[in-house]
């Protein structure tokens, strides 16, 4: 159903490339993919031991600089996966509603179309999201305890092999859920804060604007996202006996106390916020690079 939803329209109609958000995405995860493997291992610690910096020191001691990178095919498929169909279906469903550019859409419709194309990244990047936690979290246990994928394809076929397709799909609620939640806060409050910015008179419709929404989307974003992020995070890399539900997952980590679900909150901010920046850099400029020109 999200092909015929790209397919459906003329793409001379359509002001953006629906795959652009994929691309950016992608572009953005090299640059911020060491915070993301950092903020995993701080999520899945029980008992505290690390900090931020000190999990960054660890990682490099036991693996050194390229142990940063770890899982980096599973977060680059992710994007090209999950954040392809997240704008690709905004983007898409915007126009129809839009009416092409001649039309700003109310923010309760912005919102609308970010929990609908949020929803559909996240059920179609949860395979390549649960294989990206396991291979970051794969440096901070002992080695005999690894699972030791290859790469991400090398991840989802023994997945399948040894624990079942839909295992695949372990945590894929949550991950839906955060994908609507992070869709909402990325691009519906992106674009809301970006048109504010541009009519109140001091900024314009340049790289200044485009920093000042998405760093306001970037805090928005992490905010809303981080409890179910660390529970998440938790669920995908457990083994099969570990939580019987999501409910006993939440139940466990909030033995923590209510801190315990925003674990690795700072190192979620310091990667979301410059993927959340990056991402819209990159993708504004691809804008004015591929645009699509209206043939009538």
């Amino acid at each position: 159903w999200i092909y015929l939803i790209m397919s459906s329209f003329n793409r001379s109609n359509i002001p953006q490339r629906w795959y652009l958000g994929g691309f950016a995405s992608a572009g953005a995860a090299v640059f911020t993919h060491p915070l993301d493997l950092l903020k995993v291992h701080l999520q899945t610690q029980q008992v505290v031991e690390n900090r931020l910096i000190g999990m960054g020191i660890h990682v490099l001691r036991h693996e050194g600089f390229l142990g940063l990178y770890n899982g980096l095919s599973a977060s680059l498929l992710r994007q090209m996966t999950y954040s392809t169909t997240r704008f690709g279906v905004y983007e898409t469903l915007k126009v129809k509603l839009s009416d092409g550019e001649s039309k700003t859409l109310p923010f309760y419709q912005k919102l609308l179309l970010s929990i609908i194309g949020g929803a559909s990244g996240g059920m179609v990047g949860s395979p390549s999201d649960m294989i990206n936690v396991r291979m970051q979290n794969d440096v901070k246990i002992k080695k005999e305890l690894r699972r030791n994928y290859k790469h991400v394809f090398d991840g989802i076929v023994r997945v399948i092999r040894e624990e079942g397709l839909f295992r695949l799909w372990r945590g894929a609620s949550l991950n839906i859920t955060r994908s609507i939640l992070i869709t909402v806060s990325q691009v519906a409050f992106y674009e809301q804060t970006k048109q504010i910015l541009i009519s109140s008179g001091y900024f314009k419709d340049n790289i200044f604007a485009h920093f000042s929404a998405s760093f306001i989307a970037g805090v928005i974003a992490t905010a809303m996202t981080q409890p179910v992020d660390v529970v998440k995070t938790r669920m995908m890399n457990a083994k099969p006996s570990d939580y019987k539900n999501i409910l006993s997952c939440v139940i466990y980590t909030g033995r923590m106390g209510p801190f315990g679900f925003f674990k690795g909150f700072f190192p979620a901010f310091t990667r979301l916020g410059p993927q959340t920046i990056l991402t819209w850099l990159f993708l504004e400029k691809l804008r004015l690079l591929l645009p699509i020109v209206n043939k009538h």
